[in-house]
């Protein structure tokens, strides 16, 4: 669990300055944490006392270990490919890159399951479902794929599907048509996108339903989203993992498919009958 985690988790057990200490913590997560037991304090609006009992009650052993915790989080979310391979590499078991893959994959798909919330799964199937309203997605320089696997397949299940290009300059236009009530599903994972963050507080402005694809740690897009899937991605290499988000990506896409199944079989026996004509794929002879 994330000191975040721990944070929403104990937050019912908190007096009200502990809450009023735990509000000013996330809502600049995690770096509202990292200054001194005093400067956090009178950023909260509470003593340096009530800082030292609620990190105790949170179960850390003082303020030094709450910010120990708080800077290995900020370090893994900063961690570059050359830096990953590194930590990996060192710690690397003497088992094949087959079999190590596996392991990490598994633990992540079982971590991601236990964690996540299937009331949110199920209210952004409903989101997206949702024919009155018109569904954007995005992705960044890695993510953009994921983005675009989404939208492939959800402009055949249903209309107004749009993929926002990712290049910042043009995401104006396209926020311009969208209006109150409509879906924008952003893929963030670790070193976060300025971008991103922007385009969900502008889009949240505009009166729009964000669901959030992130990390275990979660993007500053978060904060203004409606649903969020954090996604466990760590894996022995230089680069994250995309196969558990792929997993809920794909679990989505056919949750809205049979929720408007005769609709979107209509679709399809359409768009068949437009592949025939175009000739797109080879027949067998």
């Amino acid at each position: 669990m994330t000191v975040s985690d721990v944070i929403n988790a104990r937050y019912d057990a908190l007096t009200r300055a502990e809450k009023q200490l735990a509000g000013s913590l996330l809502d600049n997560y995690p770096v509202s944490g990292l200054g001194s037991i005093t400067t956090v304090a009178e950023n909260a609006g509470v003593s340096t006392p009530t800082v030292a009992r609620m990190v105790q009650k949170l179960g850390f052993r003082g303020f030094p270990d709450f910010q120990t915790r708080l800077h290995h989080e900020l370090e893994a979310t900063l961690s570059n490919p050359i830096t990953k391979h590194d930590r990996w590499a060192s710690n690397a078991p003497g088992t094949h890159i087959l079999n190590r893959f596996a392991d990490a994959i598994t633990s992540n798909l079982r971590r991601t399951l236990s964690q996540l919330d299937a009331a949110d799964f199920d209210g952004a199937a409903d989101l997206i479902a949702d024919r009155n309203r018109s569904v954007y997605i995005v992705g960044g320089r890695i993510t953009k794929a994921l983005a675009d696997y989404l939208f492939t397949h959800l402009q055949v299940v249903r209309p107004g599907v749009t993929q926002i290009a990712s290049n910042p300059s043009s995401w104006p236009q396209y926020v311009l048509n969208m209006v109150p009530g409509d879906v924008l599903v952003i893929f963030d994972i670790r070193r976060y996108e300025q971008e991103m963050e922007t385009l969900g507080r502008i889009a949240r402005e505009r009166g729009v339903e964000i669901v959030l694809f992130t990390d275990q740690w979660a993007s500053p897009v978060a904060k203004a989203a409606t649903r969020v899937f954090r996604v466990q991605i760590e894996a022995p290499s230089a680069w994250d993992s995309s196969v558990v988000t792929l997993f809920i990506v794909e679990a989505l896409i056919e949750t809205v498919q049979s929720a408007s199944w005769d609709d979107t079989r209509d679709r399809m026996k359409e768009l068949e009958g437009l592949f025939e004509a175009s000739r797109l794929f080879r027949r067998p002879r």
